[in-house]
């Protein structure tokens, strides 16, 4: 019998549409250390799907079609920006956050310790993707937790 849900996938895969695929797998390779699994290149050369592994994540990429009605045309450029962030724990936020930006991201927040116990940053990759990166540092109770949270606001 055919499992509904392949057990080497997990139930939930991002797919990113981007402007140029290839180049896009390449970057995440640099950055974040993507492995590509597999790619299914159209006719005229973009990308209709690829797997990108990503520690023991797994994310499909393909280039946009904007002549393709199922939404496909819709890269973060295309509809004006993300309103995605894909989180990714990493070794060292501060050393993925300057491999990011010498790979051409933007900082959105610096890499900063925060009151959940993370050392935590926020980029957009050129292709409009946009990534909150962390590193835990410190393991935070129930009881700092609720004090800092109540704290942030405040601040």
């Amino acid at each position: 019998m055919v499992q509904p849900i392949p057990d080497d996938r997990p139930y939930v895969v991002p797919y990113l549409t981007v402007e140029g695929a290839e180049a896009a797998i390449a970057w995440y390779g640099r950055v974040f250390a993507a492995t590509a699994q597999s790619t299914m290149p159209s006719a005229d050369g973009r990308l209709l799907h690829a797997e990108i592994e990503i520690g023991d994540g797994l994310v499909f990429v393909a280039d946009d079609f904007p002549e393709m009605s199922d939404g496909r045309g819709a890269s973060p450029w295309a509809v004006g920006g993300s309103p995605v962030t894909l989180h990714l724990y990493v070794a060292d936020v501060d050393e993925t956050v300057a491999a990011a930006v010498a790979e051409g991201a933007t900082v959105l927040v610096e890499p900063t310790d925060m009151f959940w116990g993370d050392r935590f940053a926020k980029v957009q990759d050129p292709f409009g993707h946009l990534w909150s990166l962390a590193t835990h540092v410190r393991d935070v109770t129930e009881e700092e937790m609720a004090q800092a949270s109540a704290d942030f606001g405040t601040a």
